[in-house]
C-alpha cells in the first residue's frame, strides 16, 4: 500500500473477496450479493441504503427498512463478520435530548442513514421529517441499543447529510444536498460547518453535476476516508434517461484542510446498475452507497450499497486502486 491512510482503524475481519479473474474494474461486486435480502426481518418490504461501522470486534449498523406499510424506518443491527446480520424487528425509538427537541421531532419517517464514530460516540445522520418535510436529522448512540436525537441540522429541504470522521479546524463538517420535497430533479453538493453539532453555517459549494452519468443530481455517499492524497469521497450521481432515473456512484478527492476544494474528480462512474438485483426492484436501476469500511493496515475497502431500493449489496476495492483511478481519470 503506497497511499497512506490517515487516522484510520485496523479492521482485520473486514468483509473481503479478491477481485474475480478477468475483472479489470476498479470496484468489484461480492459474488454472493445481495448480502442483505429484502426479507431480512419479518416486517420488511425492503432493506437498503444502510450504514455499517466496526463495533466491539464485529460490526453494527443502522438500516433503512421500508416496512410492509411502506413506511420508511430505521432499525439497528449487529454482525460478527459484516455479512450475516441480526437486525432488530423493532424500529429505533430515539430518546429526545431535551424538551425542545421533543416538541419538534415528531417521528414520521427516517431513511438513508450514515454512521460515524467521532469523539466518544457514534453519530447518525439521516433524512428526517421536520414539519412533515425532509431535512437532515442528527442523533447519536454509544451502544446501538439506546439512541438520542438532537436538533435537526438544517431547514427543509435537504438530504444526504454525511459527516466527516473528525473535526477539521476544530469544527464538525458535513456534506449535504439541498433539495425539494419530491424526487428532486436537481442537486449540488455543499459543505457546512459547526462548532457543536447544533448550529450549522459557513456553507461552501463543493461541486455540481458534470458528466452525463451524473447530469441530473449528485449527493454524498459513505463517510469520507482520510488519505495522504486528501479526503477520498464516494458519491452518487443520477442520470435522467428516457426510461427514468439511473443511479451510479463514483469518487472524488478533496483537500484535507479545506474539504470543499476538489483536487480530483473521476469522470467515470465506478459502479452502475448492471446486475439483476440492481436493475429490478421497487426502484429500478439504482446503486446507492451509504457505508465504506476501510482497513488501515491493508487499504481494503468494503462498500455497502442499496440496490434498486430493495436489497443491500457489497462491493470491494482498495484505497490505492481507487485513488489512482480517480487521479488518472479526473475531469478536473
Amino acid at each position: 500500500m503506497s497511499i497512506k491512510i490517515l487516522n484510520g482503524q485496523s479492521i482485520p475481519n473486514i468483509p473481503w473477496q479478491d477481485r474475480p479473474a478477468g475483472c479489470t474494474d476498479p470496484v468489484w461486486r461480492y459474488d454472493q450479493n445481495p448480502v442483505i435480502p429484502r426479507n431480512a426481518v419479518k416486517c420488511a418490504n425492503s432493506v437498503f441504503n444502510s450504514a455499517v461501522v466496526p463495533f466491539e470486534g464485529g460490526f453494527a449498523g443502522v438500516f433503512r427498512i421500508d416496512d410492509k406499510r411502506r413506511a420508511m424506518q430505521l432499525h439497528a443491527g449487529f454482525s460478527d463478520d459484516g455479512i450475516n446480520w441480526r437486525i432488530s424487528e423493532e424500529r429505533i425509538h430515539f430518546v429526545q435530548e431535551n424538551k425542545t427537541t421533543e416538541q419538534v421531532n415528531e417521528w414520521l419517517y427516517g431513511y438513508d442513514p450514515r454512521v460515524v464514530f467521532i469523539g466518544d460516540r457514534y453519530w447518525i445522520t439521516w433524512c428526517n421529517a421536520f414539519n412533515r418535510q425532509p431535512t437532515i436529522g442528527v442523533g447519536y448512540t454509544y451502544d446501538f441499543k439506546t439512541f438520542y436525537q438532537c436538533e435537526n441540522a438544517f431547514l427543509p429541504f435537504n438530504r444526504n447529510g454525511v459527516l466527516f470522521p473528525r473535526k477539521i479546524n476544530d469544527k464538525y463538517v458535513m456534506f449535504s444536498r439541498p433539495s425539494d420535497d419530491g424526487h428532486t430533479p436537481f442537486g449540488d453538493m455543499f459543505i457546512s460547518q459547526s462548532p457543536d453539532m447544533k448550529y450549522w453555517g459557513e456553507h461552501r459549494h463543493v461541486m455540481s453535476p458534470f458528466m452525463p452519468w451524473e447530469s441530473t443530481k449528485i449527493g454524498a455517499g459513505p463517510i469520507p476516508i482520510e488519505t495522504s492524497e486528501g479526503w477520498l469521497c464516494f458519491y452518487h450521481g443520477v442520470l435522467q434517461s428516457c426510461n427514468g432515473f439511473v443511479y451510479s456512484f463514483s469518487a472524488c478527492i478533496t483537500d484535507i484542510d479545506e474539504p470543499w476544494k476538489v483536487k480530483y474528480r473521476c469522470a467515470d462512474y465506478l459502479l452502475n446498475p448492471r446486475e439483476e438485483y440492481e436493475c429490478v426492484g421497487d426502484v429500478p436501476n439504482v446503486v446507492f452507497p451509504c457505508a465504506a469500511l476501510c482497513d488501515a493496515d491493508t487499504g481494503r475497502i468494503a462498500i455497502y450499497y442499496g440496490c434498486a431500493d430493495t436489497v443491500t449489496g457489497l462491493a470491494f476495492t482498495t484505497v490505492d486502486e481507487t485513488v489512482e483511478y480517480v487521479k488518472n481519470h479526473s475531469s478536473i
